[in-house]
């Protein structure tokens, strides 16, 4: 199982910044995937997208961000959910969500993919160079489990 995560950052409609940066799946996500696929427990789906300020390296056994934006217009909210194809028809969960009402000057430099609107438990984050925003920019992030 691999994630990836798109950024992108607008400016009239149009990409100004692009990444494609491969995750950390945390040990708890690891734990949740069987769990989730069999139907062992009644674990909610991952579709919570949340971003942060932190710097902190990655470490599988995170279960947080290190510093979840809650204001600004960039609070964690549920993603669209789709199946694409990357190998095999339909091998890779997306989780998109755009941002498009920020209201504020942030550094974005974290981001995570969770099962609940807050807590809740985390499967995959990562950190990465700051995306700087401003007031009425839009930030899209684009989350990828790939079981190919």
């Amino acid at each position: 199982m691999r994630a990836g995560i798109d950024n992108k950052s607008s400016l009239f409609g149009k990409p100004v910044l692009e990444m494609n940066i491969w995750n950390q799946i945390t040990t708890a996500g690891k734990a949740a995937a069987p769990d989730r696929l069999s139907g062992i427990t009644a674990m909610a789906a991952f579709t919570y997208v949340a971003v942060g300020t932190g710097t902190t390296p990655v470490d599988p056994a995170d279960t947080t961000l290190t510093a979840e934006i809650e204001d600004s217009g960039l609070v964690r909210t549920t993603g669209t959910v789709s199946a694409e194809t990357t190998t095999t028809t339909d091998d890779t969960a997306q989780v998109l969500y755009k941002w498009e009402s920020i209201t504020d000057t942030k550094a974005v430099t974290e981001a995570g993919l969770f099962n609940a609107s807050s807590a809740g438990t985390m499967v995959a984050n990562q950190v990465f160079s700051a995306i700087n925003v401003v007031s009425g920019d839009t930030l899209q992030i684009t989350w990828k489990i790939d079981f190919s």
